[in-house]
């Protein structure tokens, strides 16, 4: 896998997680704070959109994650 897929599952599961904790009508219902998370991951994707630094990829460069072809290359 590449560092986009890794950061693209990483990203996915977050926001579900944090969902899933933060909506009221869920199951493992926390509390409603647990949506400031969801938005904190949904900046960080939009800016990482326009600036081009993701924190995450420069962590996953470093472990050794291959880098990809492009975002939606196979």
């Amino acid at each position: 896998m590449t560092v986009e897929r890794y950061i693209r599952i990483l990203a996915g599961t977050f926001i579900m997680l944090s969902l899933a904790l933060g909506i009221e009508g869920s199951p493992i219902f926390v509390s409603q704070w647990f949506l400031a998370f969801t938005a904190f991951v949904g900046f960080n994707l939009f800016q990482s959109g326009f600036t081009g630094f993701c924190g995450p990829g420069i962590i996953l460069r470093k472990l050794g994650v291959p880098e990809g072809n492009g975002a939606c290359n196979r």
